[in-house]
């Protein structure tokens, strides 16, 4: 006989799954009446009336006034108020460090860039991201939450990027040490290709909540986040789709994991940046440029037709294509997403990943799977570091509201 203690345990845990579930759609689909919600979610009108009850009561969600009911009945809806609970999301990419804070559909109300980072100056760009995110809480009561992407591979239960390509200093930051407990918040910290994919899932239309999504993120680093039948993929220790280490030739380039040829050294912006570089006649002072403003002359080249510009990013293409093979045949997934800054190559780009993919694929997968671009905007990885807190509010409502 179960004990009076796992009972009431169970019992709890069951009407957090409820209001989460409540919270979630209200979420996706609006204001909705109790009845509209208990047909949703297979609930009794009961259990419908005592659980918005006990959201209204702790402020989660609110009525908004009459709806339009069956047989000109009326009924009061229910909403949650997206606009009144805010987030900050910090983005953390090697060189570049951004902070942003957000409500609950990923409407950004600030965003700030901190100074260019490099080895020398994380020590200081750490106390900077402190001092920020204090006085931001200062500023705005209506933050409940802290959302941080960091670069993977992210070693979640002891705080640690276990390899940050280009730019090892990173691995010295316990990101859990620094800012599980800093704040009047909680915090919450993701590695950020998984953060993508919870920002795609969660604000772009395009996905829609797509259960079987891959956001591929193609910035500093080479990374993929992966939603399995509505469920995040993260391993054993929260490394796992870290398809920027992946060997694409064995006999290729070596990577700062210890591994030899890995995706990351061909098509992320470091890699393309010294491409450019390397060749040194298709942007001009590229060697005192950043990553980022090297990719972009590319882009810009390529758009307007440059021959030697459209070669290489069809080059890029091709590496970025053999990751999508990986994806397929690895996960699966019904969609990939591909994100952050080289995705701004756009369609030219686009057009070579589906070439290669159409070359070398188990055709019954390829005909089932949508490959496109972002619709995000370029800096999706810090809206996805405030997807991350989202996510845990809807998932867990009881650590942000009081319920009798």
């Amino acid at each position: 006989m179960a004990s009076p203690t796992i009972n009431a345990a169970s019992q709890a845990g069951i009407a957090e799954t409820n209001r989460s579930r409540i919270m979630r759609h209200l979420y996706r689909n609006g204001v909705s009446s109790r009845a509209q919600i208990a047909t949703a979610l297979g609930l009794t009108p009961a259990a419908i009336t005592k659980i918005t009850a006990q959201l209204i009561e702790a402020h989660a969600i609110e009525e908004t006034g009459d709806l339009d009911g069956k047989k000109n009945r009326r009924s009061i809806g229910l909403a949650l108020d997206t606009a009144h609970f805010h987030v900050i999301g910090v983005k953390f990419a090697r060189s570049l460090v951004q902070i942003g804070v957000f409500d609950l559909t990923g409407n950004q109300s600030s965003l700030t860039t901190l100074p260019y980072v490099s080895n020398d100056t994380i020590g200081e760009t750490i106390a900077t991201v402190h001092s920020t995110i204090e006085q931001l809480l200062h500023e705005d009561p209506t933050i409940v939450a802290i959302g941080m992407a960091v670069p993977g591979p992210y070693l979640r239960n002891n705080g640690h990027t276990a390899v940050v390509s280009s730019m090892q200093g990173w691995r010295a930051i316990n990101f859990i040490d620094e800012f599980a407990n800093s704040f009047t918040v909680p915090v919450f910290i993701e590695q950020d290709a998984r953060a993508g994919v919870l920002a795609n899932s969660l604000f772009d239309p395009n996905s829609n909540g797509e259960p079987n999504l891959a956001y591929y993120l193609v910035g500093e680093g080479v990374g993929l986040g992966v939603i399995d039948h509505g469920r995040i993929i993260n391993g054993a220790l929260g490394t796992a789709t870290e398809i920027g280490h992946v060997s694409i030739d064995v006999n290729g380039k070596p990577c700062d994991c210890g591994n030899i040829g890995c995706l990351e050294r061909y098509c992320s912006t470091p890699a393309i940046h010294q491409m450019l570089i390397d060749n040194g006649t298709i942007v001009n002072g590229a060697d005192s440029m950043s990553h980022t403003e090297a990719c972009r002359a590319l882009f810009a080249l390529a758009h307007h037709g440059d021959e030697a510009a459209l070669a290489m990013i069809r080059t890029i293409g091709t590496y970025l294509g053999y990751g999508c093979l990986i994806i397929f045949n690895t996960f699966n997934p019904h969609t990939i997403v591909i994100g952050d800054i080289v995705s701004e190559a756009g369609q030219p780009l686009l057009d070579e990943i589906k070439r290669t993919v159409r070359q070398r694929a188990i055709p019954e997968i390829y005909e089932s799977t949508t490959i496109r671009l972002t619709t995000m905007p370029t800096d999706a990885t810090v809206l996805g570091a405030a997807a991350v807190a989202i996510n845990y509010l809807l998932d867990h409502p009881s650590d942000f509201f009081s319920f009798n």
